[in-house]
């Protein structure tokens, strides 16, 4: 099968770069340092979705400018400043990214002028009055170790006028993003007007989102690691339920369209009888729906874990009262605590005597260090970034494809959501590994 839809994978770029690397003199060395050149590029990973992306022009397959050093660069290091900011809410590894960016800047670069922009996009307004924060090697040798942000974080639009009025009378050169959709959105109206402006101003994004739903790209920091803990969560819930008469252990996960941490975390913890995401629809009353099959499951086995995460079964609410946060997101109703009210319901209504536990780990999850594998990939991106905002490309983000860091515009992923395929392996593997069935009533 082939997905038509045309992506335009070219990066912008300030300028020709007519400056010697200052790697260069490594790459002469024997540490063997690869330079890349633009046109090395990597094939878009077809394997989780079964489906096949093209582009239109020639049918070629679709490919992304492959990160790296760059053998010459845009930017004069020696009179260069950059800043960075993150956004939204918390993820493992954001000060892994803010770390490895301010020492490849540093010791790669010669970099000396990094700040650090306080609470986000409210940092470049003046109004709101927050400091700026002096980012050196000394200053962030051990923030690693943390979870959240040492730079903290905002939600909520901010004048773009005003955020580039804030970078051009810092000075500053390259501008790196660390936020989810919103964040990338604003990247891009920010790269839009310091273009408009002729700045020579590079805008670089490093998507950040825990439910691992960047569309294009395999896998996002902090994925790993919620996962990860996501798995000693259940495995509890599990001990709980096998501890009681008709136990049940109910753990929501986060995961807002997308159940890539439910499915993940189902699959390395096996014990999960019930997996419940927002891409599959499930009924809860009738023959065949979600209670019915759960007291089955009680009576046969007289114990139950189910995985839920937060968006799914948003059909049982009334649309119409749900509200938005500062970022313009939909406030999702609390799916878990509804199944925590409605199965208690239900059993009591049958007579049934249960014993639940309910689980909700989502800000644990969200505000805890990234674990080993996270640790790596941040260093990863944050370096790609690096190269790519030294060698004055803007207007991208930068992201892992077919297990290589790639350059993408910011524009072929605004707005779109990568969601776990129905039909595709990881799904079927839930299916098989908790038996459960469709969970659909047979009156429909």
């Amino acid at each position: 099968m082939k997905n038509k839809e045309h992506i335009d994978t070219a990066i912008m770029s300030l300028g020709r770069a007519k400056i010697d690397s200052p790697m260069k003199v490594r790459a002469e060395g024997n540490t063997g340092l690869h330079f890349v050149s633009d046109k090395d590029r990597v094939l878009v990973d077809i394997c989780e979705n079964d489906v096949i992306k093209t582009v239109k022009n020639g049918g070629r397959l679709l490919s992304f400018e492959r990160a790296g050093p760059r053998r010459k660069i845009f930017f004069d290091p020696s009179k260069l400043r950059c800043a960075i900011v993150s956004c939204g809410g918390l993820c493992p590894g954001i000060n892994d990214i803010i770390r490895a960016v301010v020492l490849a800047l540093y010791y790669n670069y010669g970099v000396r002028q990094v700040y650090g922009i306080r609470y986000g996009l409210e940092g470049f307004i003046p109004s709101y009055g927050h400091d700026i924060v002096d980012l050196t090697p000394k200053s962030v040798v051990n923030i690693h170790e943390r979870g959240g942000t040492i730079l903290g974080s905002s939600r909520g639009p901010q004048d773009i006028e005003s955020i580039v009025d804030a970078l051009e009378r810092m000075n500053i050169g390259i501008l790196f993003t660390i936020g989810g959709d919103g964040t990338m959105a604003a990247s891009a109206k920010i790269a839009d007007e310091a273009e408009k402006r002729r700045l020579k101003i590079a805008v670089i994004g490093l998507p950040k989102t825990i439910d691992n739903d960047i569309y294009l790209i395999d896998r996002s920091f902090g994925f790993d690691t919620a996962v990860e803990v996501a798995v000693n969560v259940i495995l509890s819930a599990h001990n709980e339920a096998i501890s009681a008469p008709n136990g049940i252990g109910l753990v929501k996960l986060m995961g807002r369209r997308s159940g890539f941490i439910a499915t993940s975390a189902t699959l390395a913890m096996p014990d999960v009888n019930f997996c419940l995401i927002p891409e599959s629809d499930f009924d809860l009353e009738g023959p065949g729906g979600f209670l019915e099959v759960l007291k089955k499951r009680l009576i046969r086995r007289k114990h139950a874990v189910i995985v839920v995460a937060e968006g799914a079964g948003q059909k049982f609410f009334d649309t119409k009262t749900q509200e938005r946060d500062a970022s313009g997101n939909i406030r999702l109703h609390d799916i878990g605590i509804y199944l925590k009210n409605t199965i208690t319901a239900y059993f009591k209504q049958q007579n049934m005597p249960i014993n639940l536990k309910y689980i909700d780990p989502s800000y644990t999850i969200r505000s805890v260090p990234a674990n080993a594998n996270d640790h790596i990939l941040c260093g990863f991106l944050a370096r790609g970034a690096v190269h790519a905002g030294m060698a004055g490309k803007t207007k991208m983000l930068v992201g892992l494809c077919n297990n290589r860091v790639v350059h993408i515009p910011l524009e072929a992923t605004i707005g779109k959501r990568k969601q776990v395929y129905l039909s595709g392996t990881k799904w079927m593997s839930v299916l098989e590994t908790t038996g459960q069935p469709r969970l659909k009533s047979s009156r429909e």
